[in-house]
């Protein structure tokens, strides 16, 4: 998950797609180039651990719209709990439940 909220920070969208489960990825990743992700919270997670196959992370990311000429200066919070599964490669994606 951490892996991945960093990956958005930086605009790496390869580094997203290839953790994302293939039956859930979409063929392209468009990511905001204005949006700054300012702070990352996680606040429950279930499984996940060495011998479990797949997981869930409940967090909160807080962004912001960088500052422009003529722009306001919007910002907010994602929250949301995610899924995984585990394969050979690593943790893989699958799909998530925003909150309110």
């Amino acid at each position: 998950m951490r892996s991945r909220y960093s990956a958005f920070a930086l605009g790496e969208a390869a580094y997203l797609l290839s953790t994302w489960h293939p039956s859930t990825r979409p063929r392209a990743l468009d990511l905001e180039p204005d949006v700054e992700w300012r702070r990352l919270e996680i606040l429950d997670t279930v499984g996940g651990g060495e011998g479990d196959v797949s997981g869930e992370v409940e967090f909160r990311a807080f962004w912001r719209i960088l500052p422009a000429p003529g722009r306001r200066r919007d910002g907010g919070v994602l929250h949301e709990r995610s899924r995984f599964v585990r394969e050979r490669d690593g943790w893989l994606y699958v799909g998530g439940d925003v909150a309110g």
